[in-house]
This record gives structure tokens, C-alpha cells and sequence, in this order.
């Protein structure tokens, strides 16, 4: 019998113990007594001259391209060997996560040694990727993290904190609550996204009240459905700090929802399990990248790199893991930059993420060309729905997955239709009704898949 099956079987308290052994042991990798030096070191850097960071992304580059050309099999003797680093880069070759995939043990450098963390992506293709990073890269990462997704939202790690995610702390199949566990570790309250619904809604909430959670983080779908199920109950939970969606796109009528519901502030991060690139929303509603993590290019798709505030693909080159350094790496997502001299009310000068369109297999493709994400203001307004989700079957033939609330009719299926003609052309739009919107095999959520092949 395997072990997940081992812990699924065990009686509650039992999976409690399972849950806070696995929390101290991560914790004990993830944190240290640097930690807190880290952490002040980074929230000084939020406000750094553009000189400091130019200076400071030049030298981390510089070592990055040494190292992987010297020492990495994948990319030995590449590159242009120019002096500067910034005009080095564009002669490397894109890296694509199949390419990745199919030759990973060769991105790991040869004389990597010391204590070394390997971790796995949640893999929303179903295929995911091993990955090797050594510990000072590793507790550098998390106290960014400390830094940008806590200290800005005015949480610490000291805080009791409810996490809504895919990882199988309860079967997929169980029926009767809990659908979660503790971590008494780190202090934290493992949530099931597999299992939020309107029948679970009150479950949940008093699981967050009893473990006295103070803020949520989670995937964005999880976290509205969960606001939606206690709004379809008459449901008012207790307001909580702050909630802080990450591995997906907040939505505009997500976080409407969500804040509502709970209360307080929605946050929105960006990141990226391979560590090259990350983001996290400040209290201005700007999406602030890290640059000690990753060098972001935005390309057009024939890989030529576009200005700031252009819409492309984004590339990225990891500084922070030198153990498996990934040199332009794309990230299957879409977005652009904000222009360099576009600066922030908060205060801070990290470089601004303008827009995350989406990832390429979530962009609708119309007749004329387009290429369209960020299709949720189809559903903006006061249309009674509960969730809805966008699914391109053809070039000219769309399904809307809908879940209706009170008032839904024909009349609000054809506001639908007609939003989404408006925004993609004439094509062919019908209109499902369902009681639950279908998550992926890790648990997240697609607000938009398109089944069509840009080629």
C-alpha cells in the first residue's frame, strides 16, 4: 500500500501528526536563522535607485551566463560571449518546458554538490518537472516570499493562515467532512480545492474559525467558489486580513467576489516553481516583479524582443538557482511590461508586470487573428451567475459553461452571447448549464481553454 493510501486510510488525528511532521521538516528547509536578515535585506531593496538594480541584475546575469556555459551540459559554449551580459543574452536559444522535460539530469551543473532540494512542478499539463536547487537559493526564495507576500499584506509567519490548494491532503472522492488538515508546524490549514462547493461551504468556515485562520491563500478559482458558496448560502464568515490568490490569474469579478465575501484586500502573485520569475500585487494594485529572481523578456512569436508595454511571450532567465540555472525560458505565459519610467504610487521601484493575459493554451484565436485573453469582462455586471467558464471548441464555435444564481434566464444567456461576440466576432456561442464548473487534475480552475490549433 502506498503511503498516500496509508494516510488517506488513518484516522484524523493521525493525518494531523502526518501533515505537521511534513510542515516541520519543510519548514526547517525552507527557513534558518538568515532568514530574517534576508527578508529586511529584500524589503530594502523595494526601494533601491534604478542604478543599484541595474548594477545588481548586470552582476547576477554575468554569473548565471558563466555558469551555465562552463558548467552546465545543456549549454556549454553558448552564447555570443559578449561583455556585457545584457547583450550576451539574446544569442542563447529559447528553452522550451518540453526540451526541459526530456532532458532535465543535463540543466543540472556537473559539479553540483552540498545540501541540494529537488522539488516537483504541480504539472497542469499532466507531465510535471523535476527540479534541483541548492539551499541558499532555496531560503532566499522564501524569504522573498516572507517579504513580498506577507510583510506587504501586513501578515507574518507567526499568523495562523488557511491555504487552498491541490495537494490530496483528502481523497478526491470523500464525501463527509474534513476536507482539510492542520499543520500544526506552520500553522497552517491545509484546505481541499477539490471539495469546495455549496454543500461544503459551512464545512470550510467554521474549519477557518476553529483554527483561527487570519488570512487565505490560494488558487484564485478555489478561493471565489468558496466566496460563492457562502453567498449562495447566506453565509457571512468573520473579515479576514488579507486574501492572496496565487498559480492563476486574479479575476476582475473574482476579486469583487472574494472581497466582498471575506471582507478585506485581494492580492494577486505571480510565480513560478521553476524559479525564474515572480510578482506580487502591492497596495496600488501595480504587480511588482522581483528581479533577484528572474531577467524577463517579453517576444513576439518569432522570438525578436518587444518594447515595454507590447504584448508577448515571456521569456525568463533564472538568477537566483545557479544549481539549475534556465537560461530563456519560456514560460507559456502572455503579458507585457510596464515602461521603464512608469513608476508606482506605492513607493517601490521594482519593475511592474502590466498585464498577465493568460497562458498561450488559455487565448482564444478569432478569424481575423486575434489572439484574446482576459475574457472575464464577459461576466462583469450584475448577471446572476455563480461561476461560468469559456470553452473554444472551433475557431467559430464557443461553449459558456455557466452555473446560474437566482434571476438566471434566457435573457442573461444572451447577454453572454452577445459580450462574447463582441469581443471575438460572429461566431457560433451556446450556452451549458451545470451545478459545478469543472477543476483540473491539480485542483485549479480555467476561467478560458481554447481547443484550437494557432497553426
Amino acid at each position: 500500500m502506498s503511503l498516500e493510501r496509508l494516510y488517506h486510510r488513518a484516522p484524523y488525528p493521525v493525518r494531523v501528526a502526518a501533515a505537521s511532521a511534513r510542515g516541520l521538516v519543510l519548514d526547517r528547509a525552507r527557513y534558518g536563522s538568515e532568514t530574517e536578515g534576508l527578508v529586511g535585506a529584500a524589503l530594502e531593496r523595494d526601494h533601491w535607485e534604478k542604478s543599484q538594480w541595474d548594477r545588481y541584475r548586470h552582476d547576477r546575469l554575468a554569473e548565471v551566463l558563466s555558469v551555465a556555459r562552463r558548467l552546465v551540459p545543456a549549454y556549454e559554449g553558448m552564447g555570443n560571449w559578449a561583455p556585457d551580459p545584457f547583450d550576451d543574452l539574446p544569442s542563447w536559444p529559447l528553452l522550451s518546458k518540453a526540451s526541459l522535460r526530456e532532458n532535465t539530469s543535463r540543466f543540472v551543473r556537473r559539479d553540483a554538490t552540498g545540501h541540494l532540494v529537488r522539488e516537483h512542478t504541480s504539472g497542469t499539463s499532466g507531465m510535471p518537472l523535476e527540479l534541483v536547487i541548492d539551499r541558499r537559493a532555496y531560503r532566499e526564495w522564501y524569504a522573498l516570499s516572507v517579504a513580498r507576500w506577507r510583510h506587504w499584506y501586513g501578515v507574518t509567519r507567526q499568523d495562523r493562515w488557511g491555504i487552498v490548494g491541490g495537494q490530496l491532503v483528502v481523497p478526491p472522492g470523500a464525501t463527509e467532512p474534513p476536507y482539510w488538515v492542520w499543520n500544526a508546524a506552520s500553522r497552517q490549514l491545509y484546505l481541499s480545492a477539490y471539495h469546495v462547493g455549496a454543500r461544503s461551504a459551512a464545512y470550510y468556515l467554521r474549519a477557518i474559525e476553529r483554527h483561527r485562520v487570519t488570512y487565505l491563500l490560494g488558487y484564485p478559482s478555489s478561493l471565489h467558489a468558496l466566496a460563492v458558496a457562502c453567498r449562495r448560502e447566506g453565509i457571512k464568515p468573520k473579515p479576514l486580513r488579507v486574501v492572496i490568490g496565487n498559480a492563476e490569474p486574479v479575476l476582475a469579478h473574482q476579486r469583487e467576489v472574494i472581497s466582498d465575501v471575506f471582507g478585506c484586500p485581494v492580492r494577486e502573485t505571480y510565480g513560478m516553481a521553476e524559479y525564474v520569475a515572480a510578482a506580487s500585487e502591492c497596495e496600488n494594485g501595480s504587480l511588482h516583479l522581483w528581479p533577484e529572481v528572474g531577467e524577463v523578456e517579453v517576444l513576439d512569436d518569432q522570438g525578436d524582443r518587444l518594447e515595454a508595454g507590447q504584448t508577448g511571450r515571456l521569456c525568463c532567465t533564472g538568477l537566483l538557482n545557479t544549481t539549475m540555472p534556465l537560461v530563456r525560458y519560456l514560460l507559456g505565459d502572455v503579458g507585457r511590461l510596464a515602461p521603464g519610467e512608469k513608476t508606482c504610487a506605492c513607493g517601490r521601484t521594482l519593475p511592474v508586470l502590466e498585464a498577465i493575459e493568460g497562458r498561450s493554451d488559455d487565448l482564444v484565436h478569432t478569424v481575423d487573428g486575434r489572439v484574446l485573453g482576459r475574457l472575464d469582462p464577459v461576466f462583469k455586471g450584475d448577471l446572476p451567475l455563480f461561476g461560468a467558464q469559456i470553452v473554444q471548441e472551433e475557431l467559430t464555435r464557443f461553449r459558456v459553461l455557466v452555473v446560474p444564481a437566482p434571476g438566471y434566464g434566457r435573457d442573461v444567456a444572451d447577454v453572454i452571447s452577445t459580450r462574447l461576440r463582441d469581443r471575438v466576432g460572429p461566431v457560433e456561442v451556446s450556452i451549458e448549464e451545470i451545478d459545478e464548473l469543472p477543476v483540473g487534475p491539480n485542483g485549479k480552475f480555467k476561467a478560458v481553454i481554447s481547443r484550437v490549433d494557432p497553426q
